[in-house]
């Protein structure tokens, strides 16, 4: 099963990446997991992204389209980073999320989310039944 594994963005990722030495032991510390997950075999690909202030949205109505320049509100509600994964199961993924050393310098989340995988876009009856 493959995972989006998703680091919400926060206040202070929202201002941007900073050099000081406890963000650099703190991407030391992730460099470490994630040479653990290639040990692991679950490793896809990971990135980070820079603040929402260097982002656009494009807005969709009908044939209509908007540009809409960041930064955008809610930090909560962004993403910052993400890995891909390919793991058994998501009592797996989540098991591996509970290893990771806390993206952020204070209190942060991340959301693991599944992608879909053929067989969920082949099942006719289960169209529409998923949350």
């Amino acid at each position: 099963m493959r995972v989006m594994v998703l680091v919400k963005a926060t206040q202070e990722s929202e201002l941007g990446f900073r050099s000081t030495p406890e963000t650099l032991a703190m991407m030391q510390a992730m460099g470490r997991f994630n040479d653990d997950l290639r040990e692991a075999g679950i490793f896809v690909m990971a990135d980070g992204l820079t603040p929402s202030s260097r982002g656009k949205r494009v807005a969709f109505d009908g044939t209509g389209r908007t540009v809409i320049d960041g930064p955008f509100a809610m930090p909560r509600e962004l993403v910052a980073g993400f890995w891909l994964w390919e793991v058994k199961d998501m009592d797996e993924a989540v098991a591996w999320v509970k290893r990771c050393p806390n993206p952020m310098p204070g209190p942060s989340e991340i959301e693991i989310r599944p992608l879909y995988e053929l067989a969920d876009l082949q099942s006719d009856s289960d169209v529409g039944s998923k949350p």
